[in-house]
């Protein structure tokens, strides 16, 4: 069971961190849910409600009345309390007994998935823990929040696997669907269709999964397909993920529409094309344990910008999970929008996408994006990497 596996890891991360309780504190979590209640219960809790993991491994949930069966019911938490009038006193008995030095409380400036926190829950827990004199032991939980998201265990990723197999799959049908004349919406409705025949799950939202983008100009990214032809001569980009259970894919593959004439893509194309994926081979040798972001994604930005293109204006890659965007780390450069994400170390487990981009003056823009996974001695793909163009004829 997942949340079994997430509990137990949570235990040796608060030892790793040097933490002694980390709480997760929540209310209504289907209207204001922090993201990391997923791995610590089977669904949605009412009324306030404590996760509490200490550092010597015992385990209490203090939730209300009517949460408390489907709590009990997982057999993780060693202890389940529930309460009819208030949370503060069983809080305050547990916090009295276990007496930690530091309590992290999921609280981040620089990571939204370890700001599940809301600032009112943040209030009442501050006011029940100044009773207790407990105030000052207060930490952000963000290091232990994002490890427990960031480092996949191997039925997360197997998860995974899944989700890529069946996003390689469609991209290899829509690659017989697209010639010249369909349009970006006619493509994306292709892709729809697809996904909904197998039973699946968009990685995000349908408007923009996929996202297709033909030839020079337009948006480049984020917006959802229109009217626009697929013509000759042009490249044309897609990207989208599908899910699978609780979990995603995020990939991007590129096009080649042939000319009247041609029989391969013309010299520029194939340049652009072979530049992104030399770029993202040599990000991928780069990827080991202990490795900051921005070295790797230095590594890919310095070799297109060498082969003569503008860098381009995102991080290299972004982790995935039960999200498309999901975790702290980030290989990217250390521009003030990713605050120190770009410094936080490369662990075992982590799943990044490698997708660079460049435009091909008339053309249109080349990007692939690849999926890969952090091992104990390097990194590993997780899709299987495009290393030729798909030309359409």
């Amino acid at each position: 069971m997942l949340i079994k596996e997430k509990v137990e890891q949570a235990k040796k991360l608060l030892a790793e961190f040097d933490v002694d309780c980390w709480i997760t504190f929540v209310r209504e979590s289907a209207i204001n849910g922090d993201p990391t209640l997923v791995y610590l219960a089977p669904g949605h809790v009412t009324w306030h409600s404590a996760f509490v993991v200490a550092r010597d491994g015992r385990t209490r949930a203090i939730v209300g009345r009517y949460d408390v069966q489907a709590i009990a019911d997982l057999g993780v938490w060693d202890d389940v309390t529930g309460f009819v009038t208030g949370i503060r006193e069983p809080l305050a008995a547990l916090l009295r007994e276990l007496d930690p030095r530091t309590i992290a409380v999921n609280y981040s400036e620089s990571s939204e998935i370890a700001d599940g926190i809301t600032h009112g829950m943040y209030l009442t827990l501050m006011r029940i823990l100044g009773e207790l004199s407990m105030a000052d032991r207060v930490v952000s939980a963000e290091p232990i929040v994002s490890a427990l998201r960031e480092r996949k265990t191997a039925a997360e990723i197997d998860v995974m696997r899944e989700a890529i197999r069946h996003t390689q799959e469609i991209y290899a049908l829509v690659g017989g669907f697209i010639r010249p004349g369909v349009t970006e919406s006619e493509i994306a409705a292709f892709v729809h269709a697809e996904i909904a025949r197998r039973g699946l799950g968009h990685a995000w939202e349908e408007a923009t999964c996929p996202a297709v983008f033909t030839g020079p100009g337009g948006a480049e990214a984020h917006y959802a397909p229109g009217a626009r032809q697929v013509e000759r001569g042009h490249v044309l980009n897609m990207d989208f993920g599908v899910k699978v259970g609780a979990y995603v894919s995020d990939m991007q593959r590129t096009f080649y529409v042939l000319a009247e004439g041609e029989t391969a893509a013309p010299a520029e194309v194939r340049k652009g094309f072979d530049t992104i994926v030399a770029a993202i081979e040599a990000a991928k040798r780069a990827m080991r344990p202990g490795v900051e972001g921005r070295a790797i994604d230095a590594v890919a930005r310095g070799l297109i910008v060498g082969a003569g293109y503008e860098e381009y204006p995102h991080a290299l890659g972004h982790q995935v999970g039960r999200f498309a965007h999901d975790g702290t780390a980030l290989l990217g450069p250390t521009w003030e929008k990713y605050a120190d994400k770009p410094l936080k170390k490369l662990q075992p487990g982590m799943v990044f996408t490698l997708e660079p981009r460049l435009t091909v003056a008339g053309r249109g823009i080349c990007t692939v994006e690849e999926m890969v996974v952090v091992t104990e001695t390097g990194c590993e793909w997780l899709s299987d990497p495009q290393r030729e163009l798909v030309l359409i004829r």
